[in-house]
């Protein structure tokens, strides 16, 4: 992989570990990489990889051209107050903090009467830890075609990327894929509890389950027809598809999802107005 930038990560943990070892892995080399984090054993352990690394914000960040935000949301007002001081006019800044709109981002980095626009909002999902995930990134008024390049190239290090229009967007994208593993997952949960149900072991009902999602996954996204026409596809009038469908249909089973993904989609734009309210 060829960044030219340095990039520095504000907070080492799980997200930004996904991203750093995504990084890591198409080559980019370690020494262009920077995490800034209060806990030793982090730092212990990308000093470990090559990284440099430091303790709390200091002028090692003037040297890295992206930054990424990637603390706890209601850390994120301290964080940005630190590391303001260090802050260039063409530093580019990432925020994979969820609940942070790039509104407040830009007052908390600007000042009063200019807020720092050169921001992307970035809501990743956790199967980036696998390489397989999904990015909603939407960007500031200050960002170029240069840093929306530069921010694609490291997102996709991890999975594939969407750019949305604005910022509210983002609170949909949350819904969606920010949340949706959740919703996955719960589903597996509920299909392996079924085959246990009807005699399978606990092994075997879950071997079934994920490879089943798996394929359908994999099937629904290299088919050209459209997701109603695949579910068809595998029911027979009568059969024991069909069977399994009238449950589901009767208990509201899509209607059910569908209220799902609005709850999370109004409990983000929550989230937003609470935690951007300082």
């Amino acid at each position: 992989m060829s960044i030219p930038s340095r990039i520095a990560f504000l907070g080492g943990g799980n997200m930004a570990g996904a991203l750093i070892n995504g990084l890591l892995s198409q080559g980019l080399p370690a020494d262009q990489l920077l995490v800034v984090d209060i806990h030793e054993p982090t730092r212990e352990r990308w000093a470990t990889q090559g990284l440099k690394t430091r303790p709390k914000p200091d002028v090692f960040l003037e040297g890295c051209d992206i930054w990424v935000l990637a603390v706890k949301p209601q850390q994120l007002h301290a964080v940005t107050q630190a590391i303001r001081p260090f802050l260039k006019p063409d530093t580019l800044v990432i925020s994979i903090a969820a609940g942070i709109s790039l509104s407040s981002l830009s007052n908390w980095l600007g000042e009063t009467d200019q807020p720092f626009t050169n921001i992307i909002r970035a809501m990743p999902n956790t199967p980036a830890l696998v390489n397989q995930g999904v990015t909603g990134l939407a960007a500031g008024s200050g960002v170029n075609q240069a840093h929306q390049a530069l921010a694609t190239q490291v997102l996709e290090s991890v999975g594939q990327v969407v750019w949305v229009v604005n910022d509210a967007q983002i609170d949909a994208v949350t819904a969606v894929s920010g949340s949706g593993p959740a919703y996955v997952f719960r589903f597996l949960e509920s299909l392996i509890a079924g085959g246990v149900e009807v005699g399978l072991s606990a092994d075997e009902a879950k071997a079934l389950a994920i490879a089943t999602v798996q394929g359908a996954v994999a099937l629904a996204a290299n088919s050209q027809e459209p997701i109603h026409a695949l579910r068809e596809n595998v029911t027979s009038k009568g059969g024991t598809t069909a069977a399994a469908l009238d449950v589901l249909q009767s208990e509201g089973f899509m209607e059910t999802i569908v209220k799902a993904v609005q709850a999370a989609h109004i409990r983000a734009a929550e989230l937003s107005d609470e935690f951007g309210q300082i």
